[in-house]
């Protein structure tokens, strides 16, 4: 249904951008749809820059701009309306602005693996989103909000899982199967997420 789908895409977003306890790590996570990771409880004592996604989008970008006017609610299933204001949307978050400040930082950032090229468990190449679920089971987020992130020497992980990635950040526009990226991050490490502990 594809105003259920632009609906969806809109929630998303609207997931992202709200923040939310991450949950606890366990041996076999299991995470809800649009749940997000929690920032460490200590910062790791490293020359990476701690990121929270929100810092990858720019202060003055309105991602519903376009269509924040539009009377989503009256639309019906079908409707070539709806349609159009679906691609219009998705063409825009495929643009969407990175922040240049970011470019050629040393960074560290928790989010969930979409791999690119896992053999068995061993993960060289992925994208890295904010939300479990993104680009699998929901539309991709904007492109200011996905990684591409080819790493140094692979590691074992598996699709959705989370993880905290270290390396250099650089602002480059990628396309992949699964969503397009604003960012490449050149990892250099990559550490088992933990939830930090509720006080």
């Amino acid at each position: 249904m594809k105003l259920k789908r632009l609906l969806c895409l809109i929630l998303s977003l609207m997931v992202l951008l709200l923040a939310a306890c991450g949950p606890q790590q366990t041996d076999a996570p299991a995470y809800k749809l649009g749940e997000r990771l929690a920032p460490a409880a200590v910062k790791a004592a490293s020359s990476y820059r701690e990121l929270f996604w929100e810092d990858l989008t720019p202060k003055d970008w309105d991602p519903l701009a376009g269509i924040r006017q539009e009377d989503i609610a009256r639309l019906q299933d079908g409707d070539p309306q709806a349609n159009q204001l679906m691609q219009k949307m998705r063409e825009a978050w495929d643009k969407a602005p990175a922040v240049p400040a970011l470019d050629r930082q040393s960074v560290r950032i928790a989010g969930f693996l979409v791999p690119l090229d896992a053999e068995r468990e061993n993960i060289r190449e992925f994208l890295l989103v904010p939300y479990f679920g993104a680009c699998i089971h929901s539309p991709p987020p904007p492109s200011n909000q996905t990684i591409h992130v080819v790493m140094d020497k692979p590691f074992r992980g598996r699709m959705m899982e989370p993880f905290w990635i270290s390396g250099e950040l650089r602002i480059e526009h990628i396309d992949s199967p699964f969503g397009v990226a604003s960012y490449r991050l050149s990892g250099q490490r990559a550490e088992r997420y933990v939830a930090p502990a509720k006080s």
